[in-house]
């Protein structure tokens, strides 16, 4: 599956940002998927995922409460709606896929993943 991120943009702290990631060549409906970030100096590091189902959820704890994760399968997209906004969230973020026969995994680390989009960069000023 190829896909592709947009919606990354500058924002200020405390700020709300939506992005997108479409999905085409492949079997969306069938992978799970998950957001990724890598900051300025810094190594990638993940951010949220769901189930292909979109039945379950997972986040890194320096995210929890401020980003949500949906998808619609229909429109072959995920998103990342990114809440509360802090300057340390600056980072380019990627999405990934991971096909998966399972409704209920949810992945969490980057070798797990087959396919990634190409970035889009998000900047949170103070």
């Amino acid at each position: 599956v190829q896909l592709q991120a947009y919606g990354g943009g500058l924002v200020q702290a405390g700020g709300s940002l939506r992005l997108s990631c479409a999905a085409s060549g492949g079997t969306f409906s069938r992978s799970a998927m998950g957001w990724f970030r890598q900051a300025p100096g810094k190594g990638r590091e993940f951010v949220a995922a769901i189930t292909w189902s979109g039945s379950s959820t997972f986040y890194a704890d320096s995210v929890k409460g401020r980003y949500t994760i949906p998808r619609d399968n229909a429109k072959n997209t995920v998103y990342l709606q990114m809440n509360i906004l802090k300057p340390e969230d600056t980072a380019v973020y990627y999405c990934a896929a991971r096909r998966t026969l399972s409704s209920s995994m949810v992945y969490a680390t980057e070798r797990e993943y087959d396919s990634w989009g190409q970035g889009t960069l998000v900047t949170v000023s103070s």
